[in-house]
C-alpha cells in the first residue's frame, strides 16, 4: 500500500515538473513581454562561451532523452528503479533539462527578423502556438499518459494489468510519422523575434530531433518488424506523402 500511494505521488510529481519545464521553455522562446529573462535578452558574455554553453545543454538534453528511451538503459535503470515508475523517472530528468535550458541559456546578440507591425506579429505568433498545439495534440493520440508516466503508476495502484499497446494509425499518424516532433520544429522557428541565440537553439534542436528519430525508427524496426517498414513506405517523415 505504501509502495502504491509513493508511486502515484512521483508519477504526479513528475509529471508537474516535465509540464511545468516545458511550458517554461515554450515561454521562454515566445516573444512575450511580460517575462523577466527569455531568449532575447541581451547577452551577456562572450559569442564563444555563449555558444559553448547553450551547445552543451542542448548536448546535455539530447543524451537524456536519447539514451534514457534506449531499450538497454530501462533494462539497467529498473535494477535500480521499479518499473511502475520507470517511465515517469525518463518524464522527471526530462523537466530538469528544459529547466536548465531555461536557466543558463546565454543569449547571443543579433537579429535576423523581428515583426515590427502587429498583424505580423500576431500570425508569427499564431503559427508558433499552433506548432506546441499541434505537438501537444498528438501526445493524446498515441495516449499522452502513458507516454508521460502516470498510466504507468495507476495501473499499479489500482492493481490493473498493463494493456497491449498495438500498433495504430490514427489521426494525424495515418498522414505523417512523426507529428509530436513537427510541432515542435514549427515551433521553434515560427516566431516573431529570431535572433542569433533563438537561432542556435532552434538549427541544434532539429539536429537532435532528426538524429534522435533516426535511431527512434530503427528501434520500431527492430520491435515491429514488416508492419513499421510498411508504414514508412506508405506514410511521410513529417509531411504527408503523394498518393
Amino acid at each position: 500500500m505504501i509502495a502504491k500511494v509513493f508511486f502515484s505521488l512521483y508519477g504526479f510529481f513528475a509529471y508537474v515538473i516535465a509540464l511545468w519545464g516545458q511550458v517554461w521553455f515554450i515561454l521562454y522562446i515566445g516573444d512575450w513581454d511580460f517575462l523577466s529573462s527569455d531568449i532575447h535578452a541581451a547577452q551577456q558574455t562572450s559569442t564563444s562561451s555563449a555558444i559553448m554553453i547553450d551547445t552543451l545543454l542542448i548536448l546535455l538534453f539530447a543524451l537524456q532523452h536519447s539514451i534514457m528511451a534506449r531499450s538497454w538503459f530501462k533494462d539497467w535503470l529498473t535494477r535500480i528503479v521499479p518499473e511502475p515508475i520507470e517511465r515517469s523517472t525518463y518524464v522527471l530528468f526530462s523537466g530538469i533539462a528544459f529547466f536548465l535550458i531555461c536557466l543558463f541559456w546565454q543569449p547571443i546578440d543579433g537579429t535576423l527578423w523581428h515583426a515590427n507591425s502587429t498583424i505580423t506579429w500576431w500570425i508569427l505568433t499564431a503559427g508558433y502556438l499552433f506548432g506546441w498545439i499541434f505537438s501537444v495534440f498528438a501526445t493524446f493520440i498515441i495516449n499522452h499518459f502513458e507516454l508521460f508516466g502516470l498510466q504507468q503508476v495507476y495501473l499499479y495502484a489500482t492493481d490493473k494489468p498493463t494493456p497491449t499497446n498495438a500498433f495504430q494509425e490514427k489521426l494525424l499518424y495515418r498522414f505523417i510519422r512523426h507529428p509530436i516532433q513537427l510541432g515542435v520544429l514549427l515551433g521553434i522557428w515560427i516566431t516573431p523575434y529570431m535572433t542569433y541565440g533563438h537561432l542556435l537553439m532552434a538549427t541544434l534542436f532539429s539536429m537532435y530531433i532528426m538524429i534522435g528519430l533516426y535511431f527512434e525508427e530503427k528501434d520500431l524496426e527492430k520491435e515491429l518488424g514488416e508492419v513499421y517498414t510498411r508504414y514508412k513506405e506508405r506514410v511521410g517523415f513529417m509531411l504527408p506523402k503523394r498518393a
